[in-house]
């Protein structure tokens, strides 16, 4: 159990709206510059196969001049791994992909695809990149997690984001149960997709859960009041609510 919880601050749609006109404005290396100078402890970035957003140049300039540790967020395709491999970035979280998906939706299903994931999983840790796999906050997927040899999970939170009232209690009951049992078995736990300033709270006080990694919300508040207001106050939030994360 940590008192510690990180931020990874996911610069993906940064990347995104630059894209929309092309050009080279708004540079996501600046935004995960910033990002390290609001508090983050990490960067994240998604290299999808369209590469609708990051770009492979981006991966480059994010290994060579950041400082902070980088989560290269990936499909687990022969293309994705190659990459890895040329860059070392810290971690490589492995997560589902869909051409037609807006973003991605979904935890990935470790249990069914156990097979082709056993040894892009195993490469990587080669490698000596931190390995994680973004799954639900389901039992049998950290079990599968843990027998593929990832050291780390990441669990979806996008459902518990989505819903309300009764229904986002059972959700935070499910991560809260998944990240204890994480814990159990020897796996570090992360969480994310889809949190907010008001949903962020509950999940940062689950004392087994040490990162968060959040994105599309701070660049959009970063539209009304900036990228440092915006990770300065998720942090602080996140740092209020864990506290409460006692043992």
């Amino acid at each position: 159990m940590s008192r510690t919880l990180r931020l990874g601050v996911n610069i993906d749609h940064v990347a995104t709206i630059r894209n929309a006109r092309g050009g080279r404005h708004p540079d996501p290396v600046r935004a995960a510059r910033m990002a390290a100078a609001a508090g983050a402890d990490g960067i994240t970035a998604h290299l999808r196969e369209d590469r609708r957003h990051i770009s492979d140049d981006d991966i480059v300039r994010l290994t060579r001049e950041i400082e902070l540790p980088l989560n290269l967020e990936m499909a687990a395709t022969p293309e994705m791994l190659d990459i890895a491999l040329k860059h070392r970035p810290h971690a490589a979280c492995i997560v589902p992909e869909s051409r037609e998906e807006r973003t991605t939706e979904g935890g990935l299903d470790a249990v069914r695809h156990a097979a082709a994931l056993r040894p892009v999983v195993g490469r990587l840790v080669d490698a000596g990149i931190r390995v994680s796999l973004f799954i639900e906050a389901d039992p049998a997927q950290l079990d599968m997690a843990r027998a593929l040899g990832a050291p780390v999970v990441e669990i979806h939170t996008g459902a518990y984001c989505d819903h309300e009232g009764p229904a986002r209690a059972r959700e935070l009951d499910r991560i809260r149960k998944a990240a204890a049992h994480a814990a159990a078995i020897g796996l570090e736990c992360h969480a994310g997709h889809g949190l907010s300033f008001d949903t962020v709270g509950p999940i940062a006080a689950i004392p087994t859960i040490v990162e968060l990694n959040i994105g599309h919300f701070l660049v959009g508040e970063a539209i009304f009041d900036g990228l440092d207001s915006a990770i300065r106050r998720m942090r602080a939030l996140m740092d209020e609510a864990r506290p409460a994360a006692t043992p």
